[in-house]
C-alpha cells in the first residue's frame, strides 16, 4: 500500500505539466455599408464624378440587362401617421376639406386639431365630419404637425384612433424623397440616378391593397415632405421626369444602399430570395470614395462576443470563429466553435446580431495556450491560433515588467506555434498589428532533484 501511495505521488509530481490556453480575443472588421444590393450610391457618385459617366449608363451598369421607360402611375399614398390620439392639420393659406358624406368644408388659414371624433369647428359650429376626410391645399401646401406637404392629406378614423395619409403626385413625391436619399450636394448625373431608383422602387415596392401605398421611411423611402427639398435634387427629377428602369416590360426592383465596399451583391447571396438577372454581383471601382468602404476593427473579448451574439453562440465558453463565403464575397455561414460544441450561423444574422455595417466581413481570431508549469530552463510547447492574420509575434513579460518581443512567427491554416524556456515564471501572448492576444502564464518552479528530495518522509521506513 505504501508503494501505491508513493507510485501516486511520483506520477503526480514528475508527469507531464497540465496544459491550458487563455481565451481567445476576437476581431471583426469589413467593408461597405448596406445590402449590397443594386445600385450603391457612392458607386453612383464616383462613376458620375471620376469618369462623367451619364445616370443611364450608371443605372445599366448596376442593373444588368435593364432599360427605362416610362412609368405606369402618377400618384401615390404616402402614410404619414398612424395609431395617434389626434393630429393637427393645417394650412399656410385657404384650404378645404370633403368628407365621405361629399359634404365640402372651406377654412382659410389656421391649423385644426382632430381627434377620433375628427370635429371641426366651421362657422361657429361643431361638426363631426365622416371619415375619411379629404382635406385639399389652397395657394398654400397642406401642413401636418406644422410640416408642409405637397398634395392632399387624407383623415381616417376607425373611432378611436387616427391615420393621415398623403395623396400626392409621383414626381412631387420625390421631391422630398431624393434629397433625403443622396447628398444635393454630389454630382448631378448621380442625383439623376438616383431620381429614376427611387421613382422605380415607390412604383415596384407600392401596396397593391389597403388605404396606403408607401411608408414614409426605410421600409418604403425616407420622405420628408417640403422642408426636405433642395433645388439641385428637383432639377434632377424634373430631368428624368416620368422614367423608371424596366426588365423585360416591367418596372425592375432597384434596390440601392450607401456603399457596396468595391463589389455589389446578387439578391440570393444576401436575402432568401430567387436570383434575379439584373441584380447580380458587379464590379464597383470608386467605392473608396465612401468613408465607409472599410471599418473596423471592433476587438471582442471572447466572453464580450459571445454575450453580443446572445442565442446564437455555442455552447459554452466561445474558442473560434471560422468563415465561409458566397461568390459576392458576402459571408455565408460562421461556425462558432464551444467548449460545448459548434453552432453553424448565417452571415447575415450575425450582421444582425452584432450590428454591422454589412455581411461583407471577417472575424480574426488570436489565442495562446500550452503547459501552466515548468522548471526552469526547461522547454516548453506553446500553440495558439492566428486565424486571419498573415504574421503575428511572440511577445513576453516577466512580473510588472513590459512586454518585450521575441520573435516573428508565420500562421499555417491560421495555427501557430513556438518552443520556449523560461528560467522563472514569465507571461506570453501573440501581438499583432490590430492588437494582442490575452496573456498566456507560465509558472516556473524548482528542479526536480528539490521536489524529488522532498519526497524523503515518504521512503522512511
Amino acid at each position: 500500500m505504501r508503494r501505491v501511495l508513493l507510485l501516486t505521488v511520483l506520477v503526480a509530481l514528475f508527469a507531464a505539466p497540465a496544459a491550458a490556453a487563455a481565451p481567445p480575443a476576437f476581431w471583426v472588421s469589413g467593408h461597405g455599408w448596406g445590402h449590397g444590393i443594386g445600385m450603391p450610391q457612392y458607386g453612383a457618385y464616383g462613376y458620375a464624378l471620376e469618369e462623367g459617366r451619364k445616370y443611364d449608363w450608371i443605372l445599366a451598369h448596376y442593373y444588368k440587362g435593364t432599360t427605362l421607360g416610362p412609368a405606369p402611375i402618377a400618384t401615390v399614398r404616402v402614410l404619414l401617421a398612424t395609431g395617434r390620439s389626434s393630429v393637427k392639420v393645417g394650412s399656410a393659406g385657404t384650404f378645404s376639406a370633403t368628407d365621405a358624406g361629399g359634404r365640402t368644408f372651406a377654412f382659410p388659414a389656421k391649423t385644426l386639431t382632430l381627434g377620433p371624433g375628427l370635429r371641426v369647428t366651421v362657422n361657429g359650429r361643431r361638426r363631426a365630419l365622416a371619415s375619411p376626410v379629404t382635406f385639399a391645399p389652397g395657394a398654400r401646401n397642406l401642413q401636418l404637425g406644422g410640416r408642409a406637404y405637397r398634395g392632399k392629406l387624407v383623415v381616417r378614423s376607425n373611432g378611436t384612433r387616427v391615420n393621415v395619409v398623403n395623396s400626392v403626385g409621383l414626381e412631387r413625391y420625390l421631391f422630398g424623397v431624393v434629397p433625403d436619399e443622396m447628398p444635393p450636394s454630389w454630382s448631378t448625373e448621380a442625383l439623376k440616378a438616383q431620381a429614376v431608383a427611387a421613382r422605380s422602387y415607390a412604383v415596384v415596392s407600392r401596396k397593391k391593397t389597403g388605404t396606403f401605398d408607401l411608408y414614409a421611411d426605410t421600409r418604403s423611402q425616407v420622405y420628408g415632405g417640403v422642408p426636405s427639398e433642395d433645388a439641385r435634387t428637383t432639377a434632377a427629377i424634373q430631368a428624368t421626369a416620368g422614367k423608371v428602369v424596366k426588365y423585360n416590360g416591367a418596372v425592375a426592383w432597384t434596390f440601392f444602399h450607401s456603399t457596396s465596399g468595391g463589389r455589389t451583391a446578387a439578391i440570393q447571396h444576401v436575402w432568401n430570395a430567387s436570383a434575379l438577372p439584373y441584380l447580380v454581383s458587379v464590379a464597383d471601382p470608386h467605392d473608396s470614395l465612401s468613408p465607409y468602404h472599410n471599418w473596423g476593427p471592433y476587438r471582442y473579448s471572447a466572453t464580450e462576443l459571445r454575450n453580443s451574439l446572445g442565442s446564437l453562440a455555442p455552447a459554452g465558453a466561445l474558442r473560434d470563429a471560422t468563415l465561409s463565403r458566397n461568390g459576392s464575397m458576402r459571408v455565408e455561414t460562421v461556425t462558432f466553435r464551444g467548449s460545448g460544441g459548434s453552432r453553424q450561423v448565417g452571415g447575415t444574422s450575425v450582421q444582425a446580431r452584432l450590428g454591422l455595417r454589412s455581411s461583407w466581413f471577417a472575424i480574426r481570431v488570436l489565442q495562446l495556450g500550452g503547459p501552466t508549469t515548468s522548471t526552469a530552463g526547461k522547454t516548453r510547447r506553446l500553440t495558439g491560433l492566428a486565424r486571419g492574420f498573415g504574421s503575428v509575434w511572440l511577445e513576453r513579460k516577466i512580473g510588472t515588467g513590459k512586454w518585450t518581443r521575441v520573435r516573428d512567427l508565420t500562421p499555417a491554416e491560421g495555427r501557430v506555434a513556438t518552443n520556449v524556456r523560461p528560467r522563472v515564471t514569465s507571461w506570453f501572448r501573440l501581438g499583432s498589428l490590430r492588437g494582442p492576444s490575452p496573456a498566456h502564464r507560465i509558472k516556473v518552479t524548482t528542479a526536480g532533484a528539490q521536489r524529488a528530495a522532498a519526497l524523503g518522509p515518504l521512503l522512511a521506513p
